[in-house]
């Protein structure tokens, strides 16, 4: 009888899970939609290209609404990791959930806008990715890689926890996922103080991003992989 109820509860939170997901992947779609439209609609109210320019405008309106761009970049990460943290559980689950949103809304971003725009009409377009601290920079397939590892990642650690596996994360294997992120960003900012000082963007660092991305994912695999 008690194994029983044990199976039965397995079985429900993998459906809770599932439901989880779904829910997940429906707000970041959204939330993706409604920072697009946002995007469209200031850029027809200001007569402001819908394709990213460089060099960067430093003056006029465009320098009043980098102030707001900033906080809006940061208020969407406060929105993302508040429903990886409703969403979670226990342990890591609030980190697996909040990769899975931010990857899902950043690809529904790029997905919408080109409905909207027809922009990026590449994968190699160079854009405008973060403000602060400084700009980051990148071909529109780099954050798309970043955000699908993030989707994976995340799924993977989440229906494990759902399945009622606890995952043991330690110490190296933190220290992977933040080296590797940090050379990710490295590879976005690199150039940042060229562009503010009115450059444009160069050839992208695809090794130092391979490099970074390499070593996360890596971290990632080993908390993933089947403990004894």
């Amino acid at each position: 009888m008690a194994r029983t109820a044990i199976v039965g509860d397995v079985t429900a939170d993998r459906r809770t899970g599932i439901l989880t997901a779904l829910l997940v992947v429906a707000f970041a779609i959204a939330m993706g939609y409604l920072e697009a439209a946002v995007v469209v609609y200031l850029e027809g109210a200001l007569s402001l290209s819908s394709i990213p320019t460089f060099p960067l405008k430093r003056d006029g309106p465009a320098d009043f609404l980098g102030a707001i761009e900033v906080g809006r970049e940061l208020a969407t990460l406060v929105m993302l990791v508040g429903l990886g943290l409703l969403a979670g559980r226990r342990g890591w689950e609030w980190l697996a959930w909040t990769a899975v949103a931010f990857g899902t809304w950043d690809i529904a971003y790029y997905a919408w806008l080109r409905v909207f725009t027809g922009w990026p009409t590449s994968l190699f377009d160079w854009d405008l990715l973060f403000l602060a601290p400084v700009p980051w920079i990148g071909p529109v397939l780099a954050p798309l890689l970043v955000s699908l590892a993030l989707i994976v990642v995340g799924l993977a650690a989440g229906s494990r926890y759902r399945a009622g596996r606890d995952l043991a994360v330690g110490a190296r294997d933190v220290a992977a996922g933040v080296a590797g992120g940090a050379v990710v960003i490295l590879s976005f900012t690199i150039d940042g103080p060229r562009i503010l000082g009115g450059g444009v963007p160069a050839a992208f660092p695809w090794p130092l991003f391979a490099a970074g991305m390499g070593l996360a994912i890596a971290g990632a695999a080993n908390v993933l992989r089947e403990r004894p």
